[in-house]
């Protein structure tokens, strides 16, 4: 992986900087986030995008948020909660997002409490806890990536050909990627996975992101209409189905880009396993089913307009926008986390891992 010398964002000076994914492949530009509503804006518009690293983002942001404030630590508590709201209301569906500022919260909250909110040096340092926990959100990131591909190599043979949908790469995480760490691992250890990657509309992260990640590291990769994927299976090329995930519920129903729930009916049909890949911190245990996952609606601009040189749609044409959709557990082969594979029944084993009692 060290030829994929690429990370979504990174901290340095005293600077967040910010990967623009919307420019990609033509442009790679890091972008400075100085306030809160650069890091909201960033979130919102998917120049950093993909559950872990909307997370990292997030750490990182709320510690922004704060950073230059001077008055007592009343004060700073409100400001935190206040900007933790307003950073939450980014995006709805990616349950990553809302867990890492709920745990910088709750960091700040188990060392200060009450009866130090006048202490002189209190707020100083509760600045620095809050970057240093930022930091280990992503390091904790990375880690759970790197085992993950080890995970997701036990399920994988050498040769075989891969189809994956949107991004789950090293971009979208701190470093390696869930779905595609072990496609970046297996081809360090000369594996020669074929992958197929759908171009995935109306954001085409696997046309603009998968494909040329992939292809940046080497590896064989071949780009797919979304509409293309039952032909492949059919074809006899396609060995396993590799996703991430956004929001797990705790029966194992999963949220991710729109598009991977149709992927995961066609890989039943054609008795292909389909494997998603899921991080501990994108479990969501108070969400009993995909039911009740809220799915995020985006403006309709996005499928006729926003990638083309010239509409190609009609003025005022009625549009339905979902970003995400929900596959149910019924139609997951097994869900790799960095703790381990999880194999039905999701409702006991994905209890058990998040418990760690696997």
């Amino acid at each position: 992986m060290e030829k994929l010398d690429i990370t979504p964002l990174k901290y340095e000076n005293d600077k967040l900087m910010i990967l623009d994914q919307t420019r990609l492949p033509g442009e790679e530009v890091y972008e400075e986030m100085s306030t809160a509503e650069d890091v909201w804006d960033a979130i919102y518009r998917l120049k950093v995008r993909g559950a872990p690293a909307i997370g990292d983002a997030a750490a990182y942001g709320l510690y922004i948020s704060v950073r230059d404030y001077q008055g007592d630590m009343e004060g700073f508590r409100s400001l935190l909660k206040e900007k933790r709201d307003y950073l939450c209301s980014a995006r709805p569906t990616a349950v990553n997002l809302e867990w890492a500022l709920n745990r910088m919260c709750s960091k700040f909250e188990s060392l200060f409490d009450d009866t130090c909110q006048n202490a002189e040096t209190a707020v100083d340092e509760a600045k620095a806890v809050l970057i240093a926990e930022a930091e280990k959100i992503k390091e904790e990131d990375m880690e759970a990536c790197l085992a993950m591909g080890e995970y997701g190599l036990e399920l994988l043979k050498p040769g075989m050909g891969i189809l994956t949908h949107c991004n789950a790469g090293t971009i979208a995480t701190a470093k390696y990627g869930t779905c595609l760490a072990p496609i970046h691992l297996g081809q360090e250890r000369g594996y020669g996975f074929k992958v197929f990657a759908d171009e995935t509309r109306p954001l085409l992260q696997g046309a603009r992101l998968t494909a040329w990640e992939l292809q940046k590291a080497g590896v064989d990769v071949t780009l797919i209409c979304d509409n293309m994927a039952s032909l492949v299976m059919r074809n006899g090329w396609i060995d396993a189905v590799v996703v991430g995930c956004d929001r797990m519920a705790a029966n194992g129903d999963g949220a991710n880009k729109i598009g991977t729930s149709g992927v995961a009916v066609l890989a039943k049909e054609y008795g292909i396993p389909f494997y998603m890949f899921v991080p501990t911190s994108t479990i969501d245990p108070d969400t009993p089913t995909g039911d009740q996952i809220t799915i995020e609606l985006r403006d309709g601009d996005e499928i006729w307009q926003m990638w083309y040189e010239k509409p190609m749609a009609p003025e005022g044409i009625k549009t339905y926008n979902p970003a995400f959709d929900v596959t149910p557990a019924e139609y997951i082969t097994a869900v790799v986390t960095e703790k381990g594979i999880v194999y039905p029944p999701y409702n006991e084993n994905l209890k058990k891992i998040t418990e760690g009692n696997k």
